[in-house]
């Protein structure tokens, strides 16, 4: 079930200039990165009280015996079957009935987080729908409410309460922390918010019961740099913006280059309003030897502007150098520059290999929808949302936000679309795989995969 609270959300993905044109003002005015209602509210749900925990207690051990060991099973990894819900039959669906689950939306459709929440919301009212054909969860249907914050962190307010006020048990946040804050301030710790797509380290939060779905900039970093020495490179260099993202991972990409063995010869500051980077690529064509790697977290056109110059200056990409880059060059898609994207890497949020769940659910998104589903790895992590929010009520039993938000920091190898997913023993921060890609001859190939 899904309720989208604006008109005309759909606005054309392939703007690729437009998105980066606001993603540059909007930093500049303090984000992080990884980004009028008239119909009808449906009532609330009940929020159904948590059943209470048995309290039968174990039989003593006898006083002159040793205690027994603990033999209670662990909770289950997950209380949903994802192969059986991805292989329903949308013709002939069980539909379920009573009290759902709702879970909240608050989607940024403006051209800030649009890449990630327009094909998020589909994602997620399919990943319902696919649910509730399956016959819900234990019985219990799903509930999606999409409500459009339109990149502006006072309607970010307004559209949480809305969903709160709608009986939203779980609420699924946007990707960028300048509006995650400011709907964590109304939740309160009342309800546990999942960021769909946000990297942004600040936004995990245990006592707001807030969690983020992707990983975060730290780990993406690390994997970056771990894959760099794993293929041999012993030089880098690297190109940051100041601040968060831009700069933090190239922080911790050199940090991490360093202590596994690497040298990081220089760093290449910029700004994001750059058309031209023959200064910096000036110097670094004048290093005493060519390093093994450049390692950035640019958008396009950027990085494209970028490559295109170094190679200018007799420098071929990978021949000579490879170009390792964060999940920036997914979500403003390299791939779309044939020249520029040639061989090179950047970590993202899945792979949609042969035989792969992720394949499985786009090709179901495509079958059922007559089209695909914009920008996959950020599209799926919304499905990989509600499948953590169904599984946590599964486990929880009950539809009390505190209940589901306990069951999801205890969550164990919970099977996503993107992969595995734990809480357990984090503050928030996923265990989860990232994935390396490689462009090569203008298609998109798994180079590694780090879990």
């Amino acid at each position: 079930m899904l309720e989208i609270a604006t008109a005309g959300v759909r606005d054309e993905m392939a703007r690729r200039m437009a998105l980066a044109l606001i993603l540059v003002l909007a930093l500049g005015a303090g984000l992080t990165a990884c980004g009028g209602d008239d119909s009808a509210e449906p009532a609330p749900a009940e929020t159904t009280e948590p059943a209470p925990a048995e309290t039968t207690e174990p039989a003593p051990a006898e006083t002159t015996e040793p205690a027994p060991a603990d033999t209670t099973e662990p909770a289950p990894a997950s209380g949903i079957d994802l192969d059986a819900v991805l292989a329903v039959d949308l013709a002939a669906c069980e539909t379920p009935a009573g009290d759902p689950l709702v879970i909240g939306y608050a989607a940024d459709f403006s051209e800030v987080g649009g890449f990630a929440d327009v094909p998020g919301s589909e994602a997620a009212a399919f990943m319902a729908e696919l649910l509730n054909c399956a016959g819900g969860v234990g019985g219990t249907p799903v509930e999606v409410i999409v409500k459009d914050i339109q990149g502006d962190p006072e309607v970010t307010q307004r559209a949480a309460q809305e969903l709160l006020d709608a009986g939203a048990q779980v609420i699924l946040g946007p990707p960028f922390a300048d509006f995650g804050a400011p709907l964590l301030q109304v939740t309160a710790g009342t309800v546990p918010v999942l960021f769909v797509a946000s990297t942004e380290p600040t936004l995990p939060d245990p006592e707001s019961l807030a969690f983020i779905v992707a990983f975060d900039d730290t780990k993406q970093a690390t994997v970056a740099a771990e894959f760099a020495r794993e293929q041999g490179y012993e030089t880098a260099v690297t190109f940051s913006f100041p601040g968060p993202y831009f700069g933090y991972t190239t922080e911790v990409f050199a940090d991490v280059f360093e202590d596994a063995g690497g040298s990081v010869l220089a760093d290449y500051t910029y700004d994001l309003a750059d058309t031209d980077f023959s200064t910096q690529v000036n110097e670094l064509a004048n290093l005493p030897e060519t390093p093994d790697v450049l390692y950035t977290a640019m958008i396009m056109p950027l990085i494209a502007t970028l490559i295109g110059q170094i190679e200018g200056a007799g420098i071929q990409v990978p021949e000579d150098m490879a170009v390792i880059g964060a999940d920036a060059f997914d979500a403003t898609r390299i791939i779309d520059d044939p020249v520029a994207s040639d061989g090179v890497y950047y970590t993202t949020h899945g792979f949609p290999g042969e035989g792969t769940t992720m394949k499985a659910f786009l090709d179901r998104f495509e079958e059922a929808n007559g089209r695909p589903l914009e920008t996959v790895s950020f599209g799926a992590l919304a499905g990989d949302a509600v499948l953590l929010a169904a599984d946590a009520y599964a486990r929880a039993g009950s539809l009390d936000p505190l209940a589901i938000a306990e069951a999801l920091s205890q969550a164990q190898d919970v099977p996503v679309i993107t992969g595995t997913v734990t809480y357990a023993g984090t503050a928030g921060v996923p265990k989860k795989p990232v994935y390396v890609h490689q462009i090569v001859g203008g298609e998109i190939q798994l180079a590694a995969t780090f879990d």
